[in-house]
């Protein structure tokens, strides 16, 4: 006595393309179904009390470790028992299984379960093909075949014979771009004529005058933050400045080359700003980093006697061709320093 007529139907049905996943093996695409389903199926076939999985064979054929990275492969062969109105049905199947991992325990526990789950999914393929048996033919799912496109006499010729059909939004009106976003394009395209060349400049209605003036000065432009009431200083950036700079020698001990190094205390601080490139002096790597574990500036150059801001300003002379003037801008306690710094000290009295 065999399956029953439920059973026979079930076992001849295809399998389902949506529980079919895919992955690579040297170099090719292979299909295959999830462990977890195919156990589901058999459940659902054969019934929870029906069928038995036993592990017949399971041996370690690989081991290897790599600096900290451990690799075990297993085989393992399966054999499954159905039982049908007091028959017995048996099939069996082989497997492979590979784990990587930084534990062994874990690695070797991943091989073994893999090569146990192929070895079912094997055993069960030979029950037909709700269990994948389709997919050890190519490796892949034969694609389901497409439903003729049918045709309309709405649509043009050229459109059904290509076996092309509207997409549900293809005829979704696509939303013009905003000419607010940017003036420039809006002074552009506020030049050119009207869509409707029938309309006369004279029959034109108020709402469709503009009323921002068709002038180039609205174009947006940086602002001169130092013309300002509140003004702060420029930071100016030149980097042919600073490597004229880095080949200057240092101001402490001479040495060859230097790092542009920027006075802190020459224009106020700023979040994540850096001083104009201006007030740049050479200082060897060493000094560099002496000076930046100092803390205090001022005081530092002060103990070496060294007018910093003067040397500064003088390198940005050098290569800008001009002298200081009212063009730059310093920072008053960067005054008071540099004169502190450059003031002859005189003995207290007793």
């Amino acid at each position: 006595m065999g399956f029953s007529a439920k059973q026979t139907q079930a076992l001849r049905r295809s399998l389902d393309h949506r529980y079919v996943r895919t992955r690579e093996s040297n170099g090719r695409e292979l299909s295959y179904i999830g462990g977890w389903y195919a156990i589901s199926e058999a459940n659902r076939i054969f019934g929870f009390d029906a069928w038995n999985r036993e592990t017949v064979e399971s041996r370690c054929v690989l081991t290897r470790e790599n600096r900290g990275v451990f690799l075990a492969v297993y085989i393992a062969r399966v054999r499954i028992t159905v039982n049908v109105g007091g028959s017995t049905i048996v099939r069996e199947g082989h497997g492979t299984g590979e784990g990587r991992g930084s534990t062994p325990g874990e690695v070797h526990d991943t091989a073994l379960k893999g090569a146990e789950t192929d070895a079912t999914k094997r055993a069960l393929a030979t029950f037909g093909k709700p269990f994948g048996l389709s997919l050890y033919e190519h490796g892949k799912l034969p694609a389901p075949a497409k439903a003729p496109v049918p045709t309309s006499p709405s649509l043009p010729s050229s459109r059904v014979e290509t076996g092309r059909s509207f997409a549900r939004d293809d005829t979704t009106p696509i939303p013009r771009p905003s000419r607010y976003y940017g003036r420039q394009r809006y002074l552009e395209t506020r030049e050119q004529p009207p869509h409707n060349l029938l309309v006369k400049p004279q029959q034109q209605t108020r709402s469709e005058v503009s009323l921002v003036p068709a002038t180039e000065d609205l174009t947006p432009g940086r602002i001169d933050k130092s013309a300002l009431t509140i003004s702060e200083p420029k930071r100016r950036r030149d980097k042919a400045h600073l490597r004229y700079v880095a080949t200057q020698a240092c101001l402490v001990c001479g040495r060859q080359p230097s790092d542009p190094h920027h006075l802190r205390f020459a224009q106020p601080r700023a979040l994540g700003l850096k001083v104009s490139d201006e007030f740049t002096v050479p200082l060897c790597r060493g000094h560099h980093r002496q000076l930046h574990q100092a803390g205090n500036e001022v005081a530092w150059w002060e103990n070496l006697k060294i007018n910093a801001l003067e040397i500064a300003n003088g390198l940005w002379d050098e290569t800008h061709g001009r002298t200081s003037g009212p063009g730059r801008h310093t920072h008053p306690d960067a005054a008071d320093s540099a004169s502190a710094v450059n003031a002859p000290k005189t003995p207290a009295k007793p």
